[in-house]
């Protein structure tokens, strides 16, 4: 397997979040709410537990390049700071979730695209990281279609 990289929203953009309750780029007003979702938080890749923790809702466009059409989307993180994930392996709870992995080349373009679910995921991550052309891997929740990270070789 090769060496990945994965990591949360940095906690410059999320203290910002916290304590401006806007989101960035946007200035839309975040909502806070109590969980009725299990998430994740794009922070520290938790899930949520529905009913119990509160969660700050808000707009989000992850950096994909010059070529493609933004794509922002609503994001999870946790109301109260959480530490955030910085790794060489996809967290499990990123792994019970349906994802859609997007590998993608430098300028943003979608080279391979496929759905997947538990451990075979880190495989398919592999996989498209073994294309040349492909320069990172956006995790994206494949029911929701929203961003959950960025994975890069390691």
């Amino acid at each position: 397997m090769r060496q990945i990289r994965i990591a949360g929203l940095s906690v410059e953009l999320t203290e910002a979040v916290r304590s401006t309750r806007l989101a960035p780029g946007y200035g839309h007003p975040v909502l806070a709410e109590v969980a009725t979702g299990t998430g994740p938080c794009r922070s520290c890749f938790g899930l949520f537990e529905v009913g119990r923790e509160e969660r700050l809702l808000f707009t989000y466009q992850p950096d994909s390049g010059a070529r493609t059409i933004g794509a922002p989307g609503p994001v999870f993180i946790h109301s109260d700071e959480c530490v955030r994930h910085e790794g060489t392996e996809i967290p499990a709870s990123l792994l019970s979730l349906p994802l859609l992995l997007e590998g993608r080349a430098s300028d943003g373009t979608v080279l391979h695209s496929e759905r997947s679910t538990g451990p075979d995921t880190r495989e398919v991550v592999d996989g498209f990281l073994g294309d040349p052309r492909v320069d990172f891997v956006f995790l994206r929740h494949g029911e929701a279609g929203c961003h959950i990270a960025r994975v890069e070789r390691g």
